[in-house]
């Protein structure tokens, strides 16, 4: 092909073109802001620490109810576990008692918030959260919640600073 037989100018080819280069554009900077607004938001970067806050609410809410089976079974990530409770060597028993009567514990719960949360472990994206709980109003507690099988762990193996 020559300059004197080169293709017609197509003005919708360039316009459509143009157009996918502005969406791409605008959607990189959507991803970056996402990226940055949940990490700064406390909330982990892309807001990837939201299933495990929601998790600990929903365990939260539970103990509020005095729901102690159905937080155990949050607890565990098992909703079947009287199914098969032998599997479990922290019983239901002992597990109501550190909920309700232990010392180190704010009880009876009334109330929660979930302030903030963190990625913890190792890699970029870790291998667990930890859970900043307010219960009561002034009680800070830390759950930690495990990725790969999505049990918790009170308390957490880290405290995280925060006001």
């Amino acid at each position: 092909m020559t300059l004197l037989n080169a293709p017609a100018y197509d003005a919708r080819r360039e316009t459509r073109n143009r157009n996918i280069l502005i969406a791409a554009a605008i959607f990189i900077v959507l991803c970056a802001v996402l990226f940055v607004a949940g990490r700064l938001s406390g909330h982990g970067w892309l807001f990837t620490d939201l299933p495990a806050e929601h998790r600990v609410n929903n365990f939260f809410n539970a103990l509020e109810n005095k729901d102690y089976s159905k937080a155990y079974g949050i607890y565990f990530n098992d909703s079947k576990w009287s199914e098969h409770p032998q599997q479990y060597s922290y019983t239901l028993k002992d597990f109501t008692h550190d909920w309700t009567t232990d010392p180190r514990n704010f009880y009876p719960i009334t109330s929660h918030h979930i302030d903030t949360s963190a990625t913890d472990g190792s890699g970029f994206w870790g291998t667990g959260v930890i859970v900043a709980v307010r219960v009561n109003g002034t009680n800070k507690l830390f759950m930690y919640v495990d990725k790969a099988d999505g049990t918790m762990t009170w308390p957490a193996p880290h405290e995280l600073l925060y006001n």
